[in-house]
């Protein structure tokens, strides 16, 4: 199943910029995901359970580094990838 993830991150501390790219960054690593960016949240597009993992291993390390981040999803069960909405 494809699915899109509309994904906002707000780590809650003075440098939040750089974490931000960071996590961003780890997310493109991933190939068979599709990773776009804009000004106000990070869209990825892909097969659910590569997603899935990927949201895991990484909200995890942010949430080691810095325990007050606030990420907000929002999840479609298709993938919306050039459409509006997501």
């Amino acid at each position: 199943m494809k699915i899109s993830v509309d994904i906002s991150m707000y780590p809650l501390q003075q440098e939040f910029e750089a974490p931000i790219l960071a996590f961003i960054s780890e997310l493109e690593k991933e190939e068979s995901v599709e990773v776009v960016r804009n000004e106000l949240s990070t869209q990825i597009h892909g097969d659910y359970k590569t997603i899935m993992a990927l949201l895991e291993k990484e909200m995890f390390s942010v949430f080691t580094e810095i325990p007050d981040s606030i990420f907000v999803l929002k999840f479609v069960g298709n993938n919306r990838q050039g459409k509006l909405g997501v």
